[in-house]
């Protein structure tokens, strides 16, 4: 998004990097340099709700998803074949296969009905 101010930029992208708390956001983005920081995390609030800068902190989260999504496949391919435990190894291969949609069926309970009569003479 070009149409955002370089502020704004630095607003999205340190909470997304850090996960900080907008007020911290907001004094490392230079919103409260000139006021309080309260009136800082106020306009850093004002400016999160904005719908330009919400897309753009949408298309920024989503490239982190899937830089991370590399990572995280690479590393269950690792467990599945070298985790010392058989567990973990089955484990990661279950979750390789579930994401690629080759799952195990569902197990269903079958439900039998019908009258059974007992009848039991302890005479």
């Amino acid at each position: 998004m070009t149409d955002l101010t370089e502020k704004q930029k630095a607003l999205v992208d340190t909470i997304v990097a850090t996960g900080c708390s907008i007020k911290d956001a907001a004094e490392k983005a230079g919103y409260s340099a000139k006021g309080s920081k309260e009136a800082g995390r106020i306009s850093a609030s004002r400016t999160l709700r904005l719908p330009k800068v919400q897309t753009y902190m949408q298309q920024v989260v989503a490239q982190s998803l899937g830089l991370g999504a590399v990572s995280a496949s690479r590393k269950m391919i690792e467990l599945s074949s070298g985790a010392r435990s058989e567990y973990v190894q089955l484990e990661a291969s279950r979750d390789i296969l579930d994401r690629v949609g080759m799952r195990a069926p569902d197990k269903v309970a079958h439900n039998i009905q019908g009258d059974i009569k007992i009848n039991i003479d302890l005479s």
